[in-house]
């Protein structure tokens, strides 16, 4: 049998660690040039098989292309680009295949969150049924931990991480100046639907006092009154009150917060300014002084406080999604297993697409405490070991060395372009 080519592409919001998983596929595939010639990157993600944009990591070193392993951001570009469903456009479907079979493509290995997942599903149904099966193996990636079956999601382990130490850091300056200036911080994280991100801030603090003293979860309906009440019990108690507060925190009738009205490529609502709108509450009804922060982009993208167990999982995602296409499996995702706690241990299993796509994992109700402001004893048992280790990166007169990529295209086959 002849070798094939793979093609590997990045999805949604990037990671600090997702280029550790595109490592782990290219230094995998390298070791079986007798199965997979080459691997050709999407440029922009899914986009760049679409439109036949693609790079060609052969011409990558392969000092570069460890170096991925300690680069936040998408090395190769990502995009915020759903594909629509087979009945809504099948040409969409029908043109990867074209790009795959034109560069014979046999393998797809698709880095990604929910939609990801759905994608390289329904890419490896349509292949078969065109005639050029390709093997579709989903990479989990997301920052949300959402993703169900898996334990948890590479990229998760570090925002949380990044989370937990900043809230921490937050706590300590406020607490410093709360006699005579600041008595309320509030950081605003991630985490549209699901409050894995909120809940990290809970590992700042162990006892009552510690901070954070609020955790605002999309989960459990905001009630203002009660929410007042215990920032005034947290000054009054403290001197000062710190709150983490995910985007997604909403109403009991679904309104978010802090909805913008503006929806984003895969549909969803745009989020942002939460902590605004909790400020301008403890303002205007309790007038402390307050600060706020909002994370953003931050929380993503710290690499250089990245959890080292975040970054061994990442990459054995994807070393492990290679491998299992090489042993002919399509249609399913590598997954994170916890086998024990104490000591911490875990292995890679497998499961398919279907269980995955298009679900959300919520943060049990288990693991919030019962006035829904804090965390309780079992999520701080699962969240510890997923921030555990550092594993910075080389620094260069005071500043991380992050790698570029030389990018080099991949010669076009077919005649046609494609608009998206």
């Amino acid at each position: 049998m002849s070798a094939m080519n793979a093609f590997y592409a990045q999805s949604g919001g990037v990671t600090a660690v997702i280029n550790a998983s595109a490592c782990g596929v290219i230094e995998t595939a390298r070791k079986h040039k007798n199965r997979i010639a080459n691997v050709y990157a999407g440029r922009n993600g899914i986009i760049g098989a679409l439109t036949e944009d693609m790079i060609d990591t052969n011409r990558e070193s392969a000092r570069t292309i460890a170096a991925l392993r300690h680069t936040p951001g998408g090395a190769f570009g990502s995009a915020r680009f759903k594909l629509k469903s087979l009945a809504e456009n099948r040409a969409e479907y029908e043109r990867l295949v074209e790009v795959f079979r034109a560069h014979n493509i046999g393998y797809f290995f698709y880095n990604g969150g929910n939609d990801s997942m759905d994608t390289a599903h329904k890419v490896s149904q349509i292949s078969k049924r065109m005639g050029f099966p390709v093997a579709c193996i989903g990479i989990p990636k997301t920052v949300d931990n959402d993703l169900p079956v898996t334990d948890n999601c590479p990229g998760f382990g570090s925002v949380a991480k990044y989370v937990a130490v900043s809230t921490l850091e937050a706590a300590l300056d406020v607490a410093s100046m709360s006699k005579t200036s600041t008595k309320v911080f509030i950081l605003e994280v991630m985490g549209r639907h699901a409050g894995w991100i909120a809940a990290a801030g809970g590992l700042a603090g162990s006892a009552p006092r510690d901070a954070p003293h609020i955790i605002l979860f999309p989960e459990i309906p905001f009630r203002k009154a009660a929410f007042l009440k215990r920032v005034g019990e947290c000054v009054r108690k403290y001197d000062y009150c710190v709150i983490v507060v995910s985007e997604g925190a909403q109403y009991a009738n679904g309104q978010f917060l802090a909805e913008a009205g503006t929806r984003d490529a895969f549909g969803h609502a745009q989020l942002g300014g939460v902590a605004a709108v909790v400020a301008s509450m403890v303002r205007d009804k309790l007038g402390f002084k307050y600060h706020y922060a909002v994370a953003d982009y931050l929380q993503r993208s710290a690499r250089h406080i990245a959890s080292a167990t975040d970054v061994k999982q990442a990459y054995a995602v994807g070393k492990a999604a290679v491998l299992m296409a090489l042993e002919g499996k399509s249609g399913v995702m590598p997954v994170i297993k916890r086998v024990s706690e104490q000591p911490y241990r875990w292995r890679i299993d497998v499961a398919p697409l279907t269980r995955i796509a298009n679900k959300e994992k919520m943060l049990p109700r288990r693991y919030i405490s019962k006035d829904g402001f804090a965390i309780t004893p079992a999520c701080r048992r699962y969240l510890a070991p997923l921030i555990r280790g550092e594993d910075y990166p080389p620094y260069i007169n005071g500043l991380p060395d992050y790698v570029t990529l030389k990018g080099v295209p991949v010669r076009k086959r077919l005649g046609t372009k494609f608009m998206v």
